[in-house]
């Protein structure tokens, strides 16, 4: 786990800065982004083996951004868990955390529930 990279597209930067102290710690390496417009490039440059997307973002939403992310050969493969302040816990724990394919967390975070969702995720992507 300890080469595990982590890419975090988030706008905040103050949740990015929070999600980073609290996974680097837990043995994964991570790179903040705060400009969604340069996630992308970011994650080519960083090659995640995860990626944590805030779906509301100014001039690319989220969906926008993993739809980019999967249509580029160099990051298709990653898979992407959602962040989104759009839905309550309540309604994310009726929806299985699930939209589609997707999985998400709900906004504000509890750090347990990310870390727990990363590990998850990174497991079943293997």
């Amino acid at each position: 786990m300890s080469n595990t990279r982590i890419l975090v597209v988030d706008d905040e930067p103050r949740d990015t800065r929070l999600l980073k102290e609290f996974l680097g710690p837990n043995g994964y390496v991570v790179r903040e982004e705060n400009d969604p417009t340069a996630a992308l490039s970011a994650a080519e440059e960083f090659k995640p083996d995860l990626i944590l997307l805030d779906v509301m973002m100014p001039e690319i939403n989220g969906g926008q951004l993993a739809a980019l992310f999967k249509a580029n050969p160099k990051t298709k493969g990653v898979p992407i868990l959602f962040l989104t302040a759009t839905l309550t816990k309540e309604e994310a724990d009726l929806c299985g955390g699930r939209i589609g394919k997707y999985r998400f967390l709900a906004k504000p975070i509890v750090l347990t529930e990310v870390l727990a969702s990363v590990q998850h995720h990174l497991r079943s992507a293997r």
